[in-house]
């Protein structure tokens, strides 16, 4: 496969994309892509993995464009509305959504979407219920790991041993991906607790307010307040849950995961005065949302639940692990589209069976 995609990028989707293949492979059902933003003006590279989740304006309109020319983009209502089976889909109908709640949402992906006359399902987490501009944690501790001085380290905070050497960026990254699975398994004061530690030790203890100091830096990496998340309501767009605080719900006990995943729901809609109807599982993906996760969405009420992997038209839609197309800056026009009408996921199921 590691040969092949270079060839299914740079020839076979853009031929089948310019020919009309994709529109036309008779797949029904929903595809719904997922954002996390767009790029704001001094925008600065922090990890691939994650610069490559934030878009530049450009790319967003262009796909924007190909979704409105090519499919049916829906409404979160009609989403709504036919999760419950009270609707039906149009054909090749599109959702739009976005994670996490970044401020860049409001200030760069809001005016590109009413521009297009389209609306999206922003999930977001109840961090942004508050009136003060937060980074995500993990991310916090990413910055934090990829800018710590060389060497062995070992820290213990509220019962959690915390060691290593830190070296070059893979390990690094190793590093932080350990910590971020470690520190899911606690709840958010003990956690919270060991991030402000870990900054200590390092002598870094204003590095997360310093990053969210410039009007780039906040819109780059900073939450929505409740404030800004009010007037993203106020301004058409619908707000669903994605947790109180991100964690990696399958490494939570399950009254820790269904605390996170109700209370989150509870928090905004006493902040929005709305019903949150929506809910999308942090990073969501199989290792992250176990069979137990999944009924834990149902039992606090929401009409469906959204998973990040699996997506584009044609693929089996299940109401609380609703699949959808990770977008990426990487993704050229064609490779977008190969991902939304489904094609892509019908060429790895096809890939796995024959494995």
């Amino acid at each position: 496969m590691r040969f092949v995609t270079p060839v299914l990028k740079r020839v076979v989707y853009p031929i089948f994309s310019s020919a009309g293949y994709f529109r036309w492979t008779g797949r029904t059902g929903l595809a719904v892509v997922t954002y996390h933003g767009v790029r704001p003006c001094g925008f600065k590279p922090i990890h691939p993995e994650i610069d490559d989740s934030l878009i530049t304006a450009e790319r967003f309109r262009e796909q924007l464009r190909l979704l409105k020319k090519r499919y049916t983009v829906i409404s979160p209502e009609l989403a709504r509305e036919w999760s419950r089976g009270d609707a039906k889909l149009p054909p090749r109908a599109v959702l739009l959504t976005c994670d996490d709640g970044l401020l860049n949402n409001l200030t760069e992906m809001l005016p590109i979407l009413q521009s297009e006359g389209l609306h999206c399902l922003f999930f977001v987490t109840g961090i942004s219920a508050g009136s003060e501009r937060r980074m995500l944690w993990y991310m916090a501790l990413l910055l934090l790991l990829q800018r710590a001085p060389v060497g062995e380290f070992k820290l213990s905070s509220g019962g959690i041993e915390f060691s290593g050497v830190l070296a070059d960026s893979p390990q690094r990254q190793a590093t932080w991906w350990n910590a971020v699975k470690r520190l899911s398994q606690i709840g958010a004061s003990e956690r919270d607790r060991f991030l402000k530690d870990i900054h200590v030790y390092f002598g870094m203890e204003d590095f997360a307010s310093e990053a969210l100091r410039s009007d780039s830096g906040a819109r780059q990496l900073g939450f929505l307040t409740k404030e800004e998340l009010q007037e993203l309501s106020d301004r058409g767009m619908t707000i669903g849950a994605h947790t109180m605080t991100h964690p990696v719900l399958s490494q939570l006990p399950l009254e820790y995961a269904q605390a996170e995943i109700a209370g989150s729901r509870s928090l905004l809609e006493a902040a929005l005065g709305k019903d949150i109807w929506a809910f999308a599982y942090p990073f969501g993906d199989a290792g992250s949302v176990t069979p137990e996760v999944l009924k834990l969405a149902s039992e606090a009420g929401f009409d469906a639940a959204f998973m990040n992997i699996g997506g584009g038209l044609g693929v089996p839609l299940q109401r609380y692990a609703l699949p959808r197309v990770h977008v990426t800056q990487h993704m050229g026009p064609a490779e977008f589209e190969a991902h939304v009408s489904g094609f892509y996921e019908s060429m790895q199921r096809g890939f796995r069976r024959c494995a």
